[in-house]
């Protein structure tokens, strides 16, 4: 039996972290790589911009690239700045705000399983019958998450 070979390394320099985005809420860089275990990105948040209360499946590593902001979880909140970094325990409430500067950040987490992949312990209700709600508008992403209220792509708000 053979070894698959590893993936090839990913670097992303300031030329794209720096990039300027669209709108209040960009993602400026994902990992894109199918074998991946990880899920990752860069998120831009213009000046005063705000990711509102979410939560996520899995547990979340923050880092912060350049600007200010807040993190704000249900029992405290912390102040944002360039060589921060947050462990945030999956399904945790949060809510990130960009400063005056803006903000841009990194997050890695554990892969979200492929659509249609069995759900684990969630709920054993299945998929809801239309997922257009989970459909981006802006660029036609499906959100992998059933909770999503931001497309991870562009950062365009999902309808309700």
């Amino acid at each position: 039996m053979s070894t698959p070979a590893p993936a090839a390394a990913v670097f992303v320099g300031p030329e794209q972290t720096g990039a300027p985005g669209r709108g209040q809420i960009s993602v400026l860089w994902a990992l894109g790589d199918r074998t991946r275990d990880l899920d990752a990105d860069v998120v831009r948040l213009a000046p005063g911009a705000s990711i509102g209360d979410h939560t996520e499946e899995f547990g979340v590593l923050l880092g912060v690239l350049t600007g200010t902001g807040e993190l704000r979880t249900p029992d405290d909140s912390w102040r944002l700045a360039p060589g921060t970094l947050a462990w945030l325990p999956a399904r945790l409430a949060r809510c990130v705000t960009a400063g005056e500067d803006g903000l841009v950040y990194t997050t890695a987490h554990r892969r979200r399983p492929a659509l249609g992949a069995d759900p684990g312990t969630g709920s054993d209700a299945g998929e809801p019958v239309c997922l257009l709600g989970r459909v981006c508008p802006e660029c036609g992403r499906l959100a992998a998450e059933r909770d999503a209220r931001y497309c991870a792509r562009c950062g365009t708000p999902l309808a309700d």
